[in-house]
């Protein structure tokens, strides 16, 4: 079944989204028979895949569709339960890379949240009207206040080890202990009692921040959303419309991305379109354009381009990264971003998208190869894949068959430094000066060479490149790099390339999908989850787990 991730909320089959001024609520009210396949049941508010693409879709919508709202109340439209988290039918029927794929989608958007909270000033409120478990408890882990009735019998959980074998999938434990500080003792009690912690106990212990009683709990959380909300400057967002893509057996195409499927060579070729036309004079010709300005507009295809392609091309496990425009039109929509970043909201919100989208293709769990040609047009932000991907190559020469065609030329811009940070907080340039580490240390003449296209001679003195092939020695090189790719152990891959693409310091980010990548590659294949009686397999039916109890 191939899963669509391009929705609306007159779609929403889970959620609700209301907006009152300065404060909008996203209910939550799953529908049970709405799962996104047959054989599972979505009780007690429990989620799979489709329930968060709504959400992510909100979540996006918001911010360019309602710039003017401060603060967004998460709660439960179903009486005395917010969510019981992911529903555990459809992990245990799911494949392996089902559940990974969706862990993965549901951190990013988890990870969405908190970047809205930070940094376009929506403040997201958990407000807890019941239980909420597992996955639940890790939405509300990523909103900025929690608050929890206080009814005597409303609990936080995070039950995974007891009942399932499995941990938290969603950040859960790195948010308790890295983000809301809890003591690493109270969080061992915490994470190993299947009821979980409720009223004053959750207080104390930082696992929420405010206790109403049922009597009051809806006055305190409009009290609360207000007060975060205060001072909200007013806003007129701009359209958010459906994406149009035209799909075929083989192709996925958008009006600034080209992708394109060889499926004997398990590759995609993704082709990055420039712009058409110059950017706009200022910031108000960006909202002029809306959702139509290309670096807006390419985000979102780029962005649904990936998910589509790690959801539902699973054996599509190299993807090659092109570009083909106009470099100095790239440039010019990068130093108006730069220009307005910070006196104009949706300026801002593009540049946050990209930094997103950018983060989202650095943990996609494919290999990526840049391919630097004639006509290409990898600069400034759209320079940022090339920066990020595995291996590129760029062709070394200006004698080309089409002598109408651009050489091979890259160029760096402003936003190269710093305004698309990884998840490790380093840019893809401080990557490729490990010794320097942070912006700062960089080499002077990457500054000195902002704006001005570079050769292959150039781009590889400056790291931007790998490998620099003549136009004689390009086709074999690119090949046997392809089918070299092919020919390894995805596992193996998935693992190095995880371990390789973030070096340096750790954030909150970088743990959360490094040990994602950890342990549900090892924990969600052992017996003791998925196995004829493992926990996750017999879950519900009223038998217990049997544990290989060897510690390993």
């Amino acid at each position: 079944m191939t899963v669509e991730f391009r929705t609306r909320p007159d779609r929403y089959r889970h959620w609700s989204l209301e907006v009152d001024g300065a404060v909008a609520t996203l209910r939550l009210e799953v529908d049970e028979q709405g799962g996104l396949d047959p054989g599972y049941e979505l009780k007690l508010n429990s989620y799979d895949l489709g329930v968060d693409i709504e959400l992510h879709d909100a979540v996006e919508r918001l911010r360019f569709e309602h710039p003017e709202v401060g603060a967004v109340v998460v709660t439960s439209a179903r009486d005395r339960v917010f969510s019981a988290g992911a529903n555990i039918r459809m992990l245990g029927r799911s494949g392996h890379a089902d559940k990974v794929n969706f862990c993965k989608f549901t951190n990013e958007t988890r990870n969405a949240i908190e970047d809205a909270c930070a940094h376009s000033g929506q403040r997201y409120v958990a407000a807890l009207n019941g239980a909420a478990a597992g996955g639940g408890y890790e939405l509300a882990l990523a909103c900025d206040w929690i608050l929890l009735v206080d009814d005597g019998s409303s609990a936080v959980s995070l039950p995974e080890v007891p009942l399932l074998g499995v941990l938290p999938g969603t950040g859960g434990l790195t948010r308790v202990v890295d983000k809301r500080k809890v003591r690493r003792d109270h969080a061992d009690f915490f994470c190993t009692v299947e009821e979980g912690v409720r009223g004053r106990r959750a207080l104390d212990w930082r696992l929420v921040d405010e206790l109403a009683p049922r009597s009051r709990f809806d006055e305190a959380v409009r009290e609360r959303a207000r007060t975060l909300a205060a001072g909200r400057p007013a806003a007129r967002g701009i359209a958010w419309p459906d994406l149009e893509c035209e799909s075929g057996a083989d192709t996925r195409r958008y009006r600034h991305l080209e992708v394109t499927l060889d499926r004997a060579a398990r590759t995609a070729d993704l082709v990055l379109l420039g712009p058409e036309r110059d950017p706009p004079a200022d910031a108000t010709g960006i909202e002029r354009e809306g959702e139509g300005f290309w670096p807006l507009a390419l985000a979102r295809e780029l962005d649904d381009a990936i998910v589509h392609l790690r959801h539902n091309e699973l054996e599509i496990g190299t993807w090659l990264l092109r570009s083909r425009g106009d470099l100095s039109r790239v440039l010019a929509h990068d130093a108006l971003l730069a220009a307005h970043h910070r006196d104009h909201w949706l300026a801002r919100e593009v540049r946050l998208f990209w930094k997103r989208v950018l983060k989202r293709l650095d943990v996609v769990g494919r290999s990526q190869i840049a391919l630097v040609e004639p006509g290409s047009c990898f600069a400034g932000t759209l320079l940022e894949p090339v920066l990020g991907a595995d291996r590129a190559y760029m062709l070394r020469g200006d004698e080309y068959e089409d002598e109408a065609v651009s050489p091979a030329e890259v160029a760096l811009g402003p936003l190269n430094f710093g305004a698309y940070p990884a998840v490790n907080g380093l840019t893809r340039l401080a990557m490729r000066y490990p010794e320097a580490e942070e912006d700062e240390g960089l080499p002077a003449p990457l500054r000195d060479a902002v704006g001005r296209p570079l050769d292959a001679e150039a781009a590889e003195a400056l790291r931007i490149v790998t490998f620099t092939p003549d136009d004689i020695d390009w086709e074999d090189e690119v090949r046997v790099a392809v089918e070299e790719r092919s020919s390894f152990s995805p596992d193996a891959l998935v693992g190095m390339e995880a371990s390789l693409r973030f070096p340096g310091p750790e954030t909150m980010e970088s743990k959360i999908f490094g040990r994602l990548s950890a342990w549900q590659n090892w924990i969600f294949q052992r017996p003791n989850a998925v196995g004829e009686r493992g926990a996750l397999m017999l879950y519900g039916t009223g038998r217990g787990a049997e544990f290989d109890r060897r510690r390993v």
